[in-house]
């Protein structure tokens, strides 16, 4: 699909700001959708851009404009898609700058949305696609029906792999996760460190490089943190079709193993709500454990995660770049998942012309509507929230002896996990070590976790639950734009403490303990203020105090003094210098 096609698109109703010919007929290989002034560590080559602009303003001038263009650019993005509802129209300034850095600008009318853009994109792709010619490199029949018996009968990604890709000569290949874990790789494979495996599935997809050649594996559930990627080395040729035919059957395997899992989901949401009463029924707490799967003794641990998304479902609309037959819209990624959960077989080597756009909209109706009942049957959505893709990585990384998963309330995602007793304290710093390969699959979404310190008995969990979360809280307030993750172990000092209790009951504290030294319009309480600090931070010397502001000793002796008269405290008094204390951290 190229640029030009998309003023042809029916419904979209776009318009031409600027473009050259040759701009025009640049192929299209991703979306994105930002409002970022500055969006180039998102931007993947051959994408188009969606953008409401609301970065701008007319009284902005045109150098914010051109730092955006430039980053577009530089990217070797396809077109910019700007938006006309914020201005009422394209801004000239805008126009002015795509000209001179010869970036395709089109208009995107109020009446149409950035998700109608999207579906439309990726409907176009996967159909044409679809209508491609089958050639002789695609998969024979008796693999096709091979892999499709091990996906029924069970078999795990590394033996689909090794089936695979043994009949294309033992080639060396690997199944890679968006954090760079590697999922399985054939005995000829040479295993990527995460860093590198991770820099490369956020190559720009479908196309062979330097680094190899990489496919995205669909699977509608995945989100930006467990989503998977076939990958083959650099120097290595195999059939693109082939290739795509494997990636497709790793698709049924994971959606497959969705439905199968249904049950145990279910278990593991129940056993978090009892959690979650705060004082279950002790039999009832050893059966919903043993339901999902857990031994009735410890020692567990509780792992609560919070990602802030900003932007809407489904990941198509996201900054993953698929390529070519890698991305389905929402409708036709139904379809299959409707297909999986009724238990039909997946037809790899369908033939090319065998789903035409209007079937793909079609099925993706009816499969959409099984769906929705499929969900209201289970008692919620069965698709998970980002959190919870990062925590099933995360889990994946540490490989407990047992755990489960759950959404709860205030979209948070619980896992309680059975920890090894022989490596009982590691948790902690493996978790800070692969924090870094989480955030990184979604650098713009600040995902925030606590983790409890090891419950010994099952009836320690619900405690350990609110630890958990206590925890997630200190997270947040540590690294509140970037993401964060804290143990239960690392509350050891009074500011660790303080960080997990919410933010306006902290300000509440500050603001009555200080009273009316917390007037930053007030030189004078401002001065107070910092003396205020400088003493307790000097373990309340006056003479080192004094030394520290370059003030006599009676200065500083007529400030504190002053200090205790506006707050009512007696810094004599620990209890009282421990509330001054406090009340510095919290503001």
């Amino acid at each position: 699909m190229h640029v030009g096609h998309l003023l042809q698109l029916d419904g979209l109703e776009l318009d031409l700001v600027w473009a050259e010919r040759e701009l025009l007929a640049r192929e299209i290989g991703g979306v994105t959708a930002t409002d970022l002034e500055d969006p180039a560590r998102f931007l993947q080559r051959g994408e188009i851009v969606l953008s409401g602009l609301v970065w701008w303003a007319p009284g902005d001038g045109r150098d914010k404009i051109d730092r955006f263009v430039s980053a577009l650019r530089t990217a070797e993005v396809s077109a910019l898609l700007a938006g006309e509802e914020t201005h009422g129209e394209v801004p000239a300034e805008l126009a002015a700058s795509c000209r001179d850095h010869r970036v395709a600008l089109l208009a995107v009318p109020a009446r149409t949305t950035f998700r109608a853009v999207t579906e439309a994109v990726y409907l176009r792709q996967w159909g044409d696609l679809s209508r491609r010619p089958s050639t002789h490199h695609a998969l024979p029949g008796t693999l096709r029906g091979e892999l499709d018996k091990l996906v029924d009968q069970g078999a795990g990604p590394g033996e689909l792999l090794r089936s695979a890709f043994a009949h294309l000569g033992s080639l060396p290949g690997c199944v890679l996760t968006a954090t760079g874990r590697t999922v399985a790789h054939t005995p000829g494979a040479e295993p990527l460190p995460p860093d590198r495996a991770a820099a490369v599935v956020r190559a720009p997809h479908g196309g062979s490089g330097t680094e190899g050649t990489t496919l995205r594996v669909p699977d509608e559930a995945a989100t930006a943190y467990d989503t998977w990627y076939l990958h083959v080395p650099g120097g290595v040729e195999v059939p693109p079709r082939a290739l795509h035919e494997i990636a497709d059957v790793l698709g049924r395997y994971r959606r497959v193993l969705g439905v199968r899992g249904t049950a145990r989901r279910r278990a593991a949401a129940e056993l978090v709500r009892l959690l979650a009463s705060g004082a279950p029924d002790p039999e009832a707490l050893d059966a919903a454990l043993a339901a999902a799967g857990l031994p009735t003794t410890g020692p567990y641990r509780l792992l609560v995660a919070e990602a802030a998304d900003p932007e809407p479902w489904p990941p198509a609309a996201r900054t993953d770049p698929a390529g070519p037959g890698e991305a389905r819209t929402e409708a036709a990624r139904a379809q299959t998942r409707t297909e999986a959960a009724a238990g039909a077989r997946w037809r790899v080597g369908t033939p090319a012309d065998a789903w035409t756009e209007a079937e793909a909209l079609a099925e993706g109706a009816a499969g959409a509507a099984a769906v929705a009942r499929a969900d209201q049957d289970a008692g919620g959505p069965a698709r998970p929230v980002a959190a919870e893709g990062a925590l099933a990585e995360v889990l994946a990384y540490l490989d407990p002896v047992g755990h489960a998963v759950a959404p709860a309330e205030r979209g948070e995602v619980v896992a309680v996990v059975r920890c090894d007793p022989d490596a009982a304290g590691a948790e902690p710093a493996r978790l800070a070590a692969l924090w870094p390969l989480v955030l990184a699959a979604r650098p713009d979404v600040p995902l925030h976790a606590g983790l409890s310190v090891p419950a010994a008995a099952a009836a320690a969990l619900p405690a350990a639950l609110a630890q958990a979360r206590y925890a997630r809280e200190a997270a947040r307030a540590l690294g509140p734009g970037a993401g964060c993750v804290t143990a239960g172990d690392e509350l050891s000092s009074l500011a660790s403490l303080l960080a997990g209790v919410p933010a306006g009951v902290r300000e509440t504290f500050a603001e009555r303990t200080l009273g009316p030294l917390g007037d930053q319009e007030s030189s004078a309480h401002a001065i107070l203020l910092r003396t205020l600090e400088v003493f307790l931070a000097h373990n309340c010397s006056w003479a080192r105090t004094a030394e520290a502001l370059h003030l006599h000793v009676n200065t500083v002796h007529y400030r504190i003094q002053r200090i205790q008269a506006l707050t009512g405290r007696d810094l004599t008094k620990l209890d009282d210098k421990l509330d001054l204390y406090a009340a510095l951290l919290c503001r």
